[in-house]
């Protein structure tokens, strides 16, 4: 049976969220799916990197990480890169996770150029490289015959992009209407039981949905990430993020909400897509009254959910959560027990 050999880049929220999935369920997967691994080496800049050829003690790194705050006391052979680590270590899969950045994608571009044009498959959540490269990294899989896994950049493990590849397989996807950011949809969900902007925001950020500078997820750019990610990805489209037109929530009042809800509709901020011819897509985040007979209209909180509209089946919409570190950590799994089953039925 083969054993797969894992390297994580990067060991924030997701990273120990996938790491502490592996470690539950180890059992489970061996049992279940067939499926073995070792996760060989770790590198994070800031918590400290780690490396077993025998593959690492999962139950002491999670000790570590929760008590010291990194792992820089594991021990063993630490002094390399992520570089490294990408290129030159004996890996079957590299699960990159290191903080968007969706100007240029760095470093996780880098990470995944170079574990792809290695010849290892490559897992991410990380939205920057896939909304920025997509096709040249898929370009780059396809020349080195490996895999690049994406499915924690839309929906966290929510399977969102499954669902469009796999699950509607054979149908054409016409128009997608999502709900992708849970921060904006609590926003807006505190301002319907009668805060204001102002006060949902500071709610939001004192449970931790809402960073202290909101502008991504107020201003609608991570659902125009997403956007992205779904149009090129699921919809074979062209897409810069400079193509999407966006609108944020900042403008919307209580008054907005109410007058909504009296016409038997609420307000969301929605990412939308559209094709309109084989490569013309219209691209939009901005909010929009959903009559309360639409399934969307009724995702409260900080759930997120997506329509696809399809010619065979109509609309098919899939709700659940859309980030979380164990969440993620799912998005990451998946992708690696597709990639485990795709390769043993070469």
């Amino acid at each position: 049976m083969k054993v797969w050999r894992i390297g994580l880049i990067g060991f924030g929220n997701v990273g120990q969220g996938f790491v502490k999935l592996l470690h539950r369920k180890r059992v489970f997967l061996e049992r279940r799916y067939g499926f073995k691994f070792k996760l060989v080496a770790i590198s994070d800049p800031v918590r400290g990197n780690a490396y077993s050829d025998d593959g690492l003690d999962l139950r002491r790194i999670i000790e570590l990480v929760d008590s010291k705050g990194g792992i820089k006391e594991y021990g063993g052979y630490v002094d390399f890169d992520s570089i490294e680590l990408a290129r030159n270590f004996d890996l079957d899969i590299v699960v990159e996770v290191t903080p968007t950045n969706v100007k240029n994608g760095e470093p996780g571009l880098t990470h995944i150029r170079v574990a792809l044009d290695s010849g290892k498959h490559v897992v991410t959540s990380n939205k920057g490289p896939i909304a920025l490269a997509f096709w040249e990294l898929m370009e780059l899989a396809n020349r080195h015959g490996v895999y690049l896994k994406y499915e924690g950049t839309v929906m966290s493990g929510t399977p969102a992009l499954d669902l469009g590849f796999s699950g509607l397989a054979g149908c054409e996807v016409t128009e997608v209407l999502g709900i992708l950011n849970g921060t904006t949809n609590y926003i807006l969900s505190r301002m319907e039981d009668g805060m204001s902007y102002e006060e949902a925001l500071r709610e939001a950020q004192r449970r931790g949905y809402a960073e202290a500078d909101p502008t991504m997820d107020v201003d609608g750019w991570d659902a125009a990430i997403k956007a992205v990610i779904i149009a090129n990805t699921l919809m074979g489209g062209r897409i810069r993020l400079t193509d999407v037109k966006r609108q944020g929530i900042s403008g919307i009042s209580s008054v907005d909400i109410e007058n909504a809800l009296e016409e038997g509709a609420r307000i969301k901020l929605i990412a939308h897509i559209v094709r309109r011819g084989e490569r013309d897509f219209l691209v939009e985040v901005k909010p929009m009254k959903l009559p309360l007979s639409d399934p969307l209209a009724n995702v409260m909180g900080v759930m997120n959910a997506i329509t696809f509209v399809t010619d065979s089946l109509g609309s098919v919409t899939l709700v659940g959560p859309g980030a979380g570190r164990i969440e993620t950590g799912q998005a990451l799994l998946m992708d690696i027990l597709h990639i485990h089953k795709y390769v043993t039925l070469e």
